[in-house]
């Protein structure tokens, strides 16, 4: 019964062709993420720490990684996906699907998070800085022992932030065939005129972000009451 009505309202919907969208728009996300916030941390924290008045105040190195970061910022990720295709090609061995769209998705979204972890280690309290050095602490144990735990909750965000950017980064990657929800919304939903298909693949995407900003509210909700 179901199946008939699922058939008469989505006629042109391939139910495994979904799936395997599905599956590569959630790799996509998974691996991308997990490397965006393994690089985007540590720049985050460099660009905080080098920053004026700050523990390792270094003006030139600040300027130079705010100008690296700026720039990849500025540039469209469209754009960012066709000049990355010779890089991605040497890295990865492909420019399509979910493997030739990671790269690119690290690029575009590091940055951002970067960004973001540098504005939240500025809301920490610089009194906690100070007793911290007061207390003879090294460089290295302000920052694990008192910047980072003060700003978690700060990051947590900002990685639901970044997830949710990837999402739609993703979707975008489709334009190019990077396969995922956004490759089968343009192939079937636009190109072919498949209105359900455009709508299912919306929808599921709109499920995706709410998901992931639920999951990060409750985090953060979580750690700041700690």
């Amino acid at each position: 019964m179901l199946e008939t009505l699922l058939s008469t309202l989505l006629p042109n919907v391939d139910w495994i062709d979904l799936w395997q969208a599905c599956h590569d728009t959630f790799s996509m996300l998974g691996w991308s993420l997990l490397f965006t916030l393994a690089l985007g941390l540590p720049l985050g924290v460099l660009l905080f720490l080098t920053g004026k008045r700050q523990l390792l105040a270094q003006p030139t190195i600040y300027g130079l990684l705010s100008f690296v970061v700026n720039v990849l910022r500025s540039v469209p990720f469209v754009i960012l996906l066709i000049v990355m295709i010779p890089l991605t090609t040497l890295i990865t061995g492909t420019s399509f699907g979910v493997a030739g769209v990671v790269p690119p998705l690290v690029v575009g979204a590091t940055p951002f998070f970067a960004r973001l972890v540098e504005t939240a280690l500025r809301e920490v309290d610089r009194g906690i800085i100070e007793a911290t050095q007061a207390m003879g602490a090294t460089t290295r144990q302000i920052v694990f022992g008192a910047l980072l735990p003060e700003a978690l909750p700060g990051i947590l965000a900002a990685a639901t932030v970044t997830a949710i950017t990837l999402v739609s980064y993703s979707a975008m990657s489709g334009l190019v065939g990077g396969g995922g929800l956004g490759d089968l919304a343009v192939r079937n939903g636009y190109q072919r005129f498949q209105t359900d298909v455009m709508v299912v693949t919306v929808l599921l995407l709109l499920i995706l972000v709410q998901a992931l900003q639920m999951a990060g509210d409750r985090l953060v909700t979580h750690f700041s009451r700690k």
